[in-house]
């Protein structure tokens, strides 16, 4: 009896429980509420029943209410824990109260680390087929899944809040937000608000996601840098969804509807994937100072029916350099107000969509009303059609006579960029028609032309397969470059380009064999005549040798851009050395022919040399990049090299190829042409002749590829040490460091660093400056036991104001202890391409 008893009173305690935290239940937003009821919600007159694919989640239940009910969480990292496969019919559903839930811990100061040596930390990992997160808020911003990490801020790589797998993920009237860059502010309940974690702008992102028809409604996507919103997916919709970033941040591989966005820097997708992305009926403004534009990288893009805001620019284009074969589509676009051309600089590169077919792709009218046409871009070749417009895009067919659906919307022409020699070679073009979402179909009426300058150059023999073989006619002495286009009837397009060559002809013979000379006090000269009616652009390199006979050369001067390099000027490095040279008979019209050597007929002495000796202004288009890792006096010492202080980073030195080039450069150093680094750890250093130095001077200009003055791709140990009074075999001595650190996005910090056998540290408080910007002259001195450093740009740039404590002008002094060392040279560990520094104008002085 006592058993039956005790048990009646705890199921009515239990009973009591339950009726109390549902009588007291009450969303953190009472204009949008939510009745809780145990096994069941209700929400905008709406009966959700709970169960094993229906879960409740909300922050303010505490783990003692989750005690007494089932499928009901405070957290979404416990509810994700217990998912189960949905299925389009039945999908798993997160129904989701307003509330911050933090996918990741922002008090835990353990840095997250990624699973594996260079891949990607995330916060929350989901494996699971049709799973919607689903805000019960009409406004997305109170409904906030959030982390706030990103690469070198809480992270050791780029911190990723989620990585999903599986078809059908689907998010509704949510915020995905990465407050790393950004303060998270919640005005429901303002004691959730948070700071962020530093301001400057690092990769810091959303979501990863391996699956199809993914789909986000009414939801928010905020970062900066690479923002990343379901990165991966192959077809995506984003349906009135509202996007903040800066660079290298969209989904690359989507449609975007009726969205909005907030661009806070010039290139907002690192690249698109496959068919590209399309924007529908978007608004988007701009913050960028300076031009705008979309892509960093390659990929399609189609804007229809957009309007674009911009108070700092009037400018908008694809990319900064448009390739002469990239084909982009628009239609019906402003820029504040106003019709707008997009990439009008590159006009090749734009499809004006008005009065083609291919507008039909993308959208139609019926009824007098636009229809934006998600039908045709997502169906592929299984119906999917998350907007239910199919049914729409039947009567428009019915009743305009036209097909709506199965329109391609890429051509694409294979190869670019190839070679053909007239009268030996040909090439075979072929065209690929897709849909969107990378589905092939078969490549019918495809028109192939060229532009009447090019008629004489190449006849083209299209076949009905959709293939074009190209004939090279050229009858010039220049190789020269051809356009040639295929389209369509409904107004695709496409290119490619093609290098045609005259008939080669064989290596012109010497009627003069090589000889060195001495001409003018200090210099020597390669003579020779070849049996030519061509300009000369032969290859000529220069050596030093252990005797007479050529033995044990090495390279230390090349000829680069067609010019040889006939002259050779002689500095104390050659004291003691046989010069040598070689040279390879060149024209336009031929391959280099096999390379004749010549010796200098006497070792240089010191007679011979006219150069100060302690002045070097090195000729960066002539010096010989080769991978040269031997340190000797008077050599350039060319090698790959990971520093001890960024090894957290898990990076190795590639040492099987050249780590710098003369060229050049891109983005912010594109109009500038100097000694750039082509791989990770690019070392480079000289030493000089002698024994004991006193004073020393370096000057050069650095041109960043990186525009913003942030100077470097990341801020995860990347910088460019500066050597001065170094010894280049011990790797000893000073140097000064210019670093990306977490501090600032749009600067760099300077700090003097003492090496010992390869180990830094600094030996100066670290100054921050914005002047990394192309050009940078910057000079650093050792005078006495003092170290001086200072760096201007004549850029112009926006300054932010009220930042006393970004220079301007940087300037930085410090104490050292004297040495006898001279050596020189620049360590580079940041990424190269976009990260990378050109250098030019280089001069090195010793007292």
């Amino acid at each position: 009896m006592k058993f039956y008893l005790s048990a009646i009173i705890l199921t009515l305690l239990c009973l009591t429980s339950f009726s109390q935290t549902e009588k007291n239940y009450s969303s953190l937003d009472p204009k949008n509420p939510i009745d809780f009821k145990g096994d069941h919600l209700i929400y905008q007159n709406k009966k959700i029943e709970l169960g094993p694919h229906a879960f409740f989640i909300d922050g303010q239940l505490s783990d003692k209410d989750l005690e007494n009910y089932k499928y009901v969480y405070n957290s979404i990292n416990e509810a994700a824990k217990h998912l189960s496969d949905g299925t389009e019919d039945d999908p798993m559903v997160l129904y989701i109260a307003p509330y911050v839930y933090w996918i990741d811990n922002p008090d835990d100061p353990e840095i997250r680390l990624p699973k594996q040596v260079g891949g990607t930390p995330f916060g929350l990992e989901i494996d699971c087929e049709w799973l919607t997160f689903y805000g019960l808020n009409t406004n997305p911003e109170n409904v906030v899944l959030a982390c706030n990490r990103g690469q070198t801020m809480g992270s050791k790589g780029n911190f990723t809040m989620f990585n999903f797998s599986g078809d059908g993920t689907s998010v509704e009237n949510v915020t995905f937000g990465n407050y790393c860059n950004i303060d998270l502010v919640f005005p429901l309940k303002p004691e959730l608000n948070r700071e962020k974690r530093g301001s400057a702008i690092v990769q810091a992102q959303l979501a990863f996601s391996r699956g199809d028809k993914i789909v986000a409604r009414n939801t928010h996507f905020i970062s900066r840098l690479n923002t990343g919103p379901f990165w991966g997916s192959k077809r995506t919709l984003f349906d009135h969804c509202h996007f903040e970033s800066t660079d290298d941040a969209l989904n690359g591989s989507a449609v975007y509807l009726g969205c909005t966005f907030e661009f806070y820097s010039g290139k907002p997708f690192g690249h698109t994937v496959g068919t590209g992305a399309v924007f529908l009926n978007c608004d988007i403004t701009s913050f960028t100072r300076g031009d705008q534009y979309l892509i960093k990288g390659g990929g399609p893009i189609t804007v229809a029916d957009c309007r674009m805001e911009a108070d700092y620019t009037s400018y908008w284009g694809w990319k900064e350099k448009t390739p002469t074969e990239e084909r982009h589509y628009q239609f019906n676009n402003k820029l504040n107000g106003v019709p707008v051309f997009i990439d009008s600089h590159h006009p090749y590169a734009t499809v004006e969509m008005k009065d083609k077919n291919i507008l039909n792709a993308y959208r139609f009218e019926y009824n007098g009303e636009v229809v934006y046409n998600t039908y045709n871009l997502l169906r592929g070749d299984d119906e999917w059609d998350p907007m239910n417009f199919k049914n729409l895009v039947e009567a428009a067919e019915k009743k305009n006579k036209q097909s709506y659906r199965d329109l391609p919307t890429q051509l694409k022409i294979q190869p670019t960029r190839v070679s053909i020699e007239t009268g030996k070679e040909t090439v075979l073009l072929s065209a690929q028609l897709l849909k969107f979402g990378n589905y092939e179909i078969k490549a019918e009426n495809i028109s192939w032309k060229v532009a009447p300058e090019y008629d004489k150059l190449v006849s083209l023999k299209p076949e009905e397969n959709g293939t074009c073989e190209v004939i090279p006619t050229n009858e010039n002495d220049e190789t020269k470059e051809v356009v040639i286009v295929a389209s369509t009837t409904e107004g695709l397009e496409a290119a490619s380009v093609i290098y045609v060559k005259p008939a080669f002809l064989e290596a012109p013979k010497f009627s003069e064999l090589p000889k060195i000379v001495k001409t003018e006090e200090g210099k020597l000269k390669v003579t020779y005549k070849l049996d030519m009616r061509f300009e000369d652009q032969s290859l000529v390199s220069w050596y030093r040798c252990s005797d007479a006979a050529g033995k044990n050369p090495i390279e230390v001067q090349v000829s680069r851009f067609d010019s040889p390099n006939w002259e050779y000027t002689l500095t104390t490095a050659d004291l003691g050395f046989y010069i040598m040279a070689t040279v390879a008979p060149n024209h336009l019209r031929c391959k280099p022919g096999t390379p004749v050597a010549t010796v200098f007929n006497k070792q240089i002495s010191s007679a011979d040399i006219h150069t100060k000796s302690n002045i070097l202004q090195p000729n960066l288009q002539t010096l010989s990049t080769k991978y040269q890792s031997v340190v000797l006096p008077g050599f350039w010492t060319l090698d790959c090299y990971a520093p001890e202080d960024t090894h957290f980073y898990d990076w190795e030195a590639y040492t099987t190829k050249d780590a710098w080039y003369y060229g050049p450069g891109v983005n912010g150093a594109s109009l500038d042409t100097g000694l750039v680094q082509a791989t990770k750890g690019a070392r480079l250093r000289y030493t000089p002749v002698g024994d004991s130095f006193g004073n020393m001077k370096v000057s050069f200009t650095a041109c960043p590829s990186k525009t913003a003055g942030q100077g470097f791709s990341s801020a995860r140990a990347q910088y460019m040490d500066v050597f001065i009074k170094f010894d280049t075999k011990t790797v000893t001595g000073y140097a000064l460091r210019l670093i990306r650190t977490t501090k600032y996005h749009d600067a760099i910090d300077c700090v003097f660093m003492e090496y010992k056998n390869g180990n830094a540290k600094p030996i100066s408080d670290a100054v921050s400056t914005s002047c990394y910007r192309t050009p940078c002259m910057i000079t650093v001195e050792a005078k006495g036991n003092k170290l001086i450093a200072h760096a201007k740009t004549s850029a112009e740039y926006f300054v932010i104001s009220n930042r006393p404590e970004v220079l301007l002008e940087m300037d930085l002094e410090s104490t050292f202890n004297p040495n006898k060392f001279g050596g020189f040279g620049f360590q580079h560990t940041g990424t190269v391409g976009s990260g990378a520094t050109l250098i030019k104008n280089l001069s090195i002085e010793w007292e």
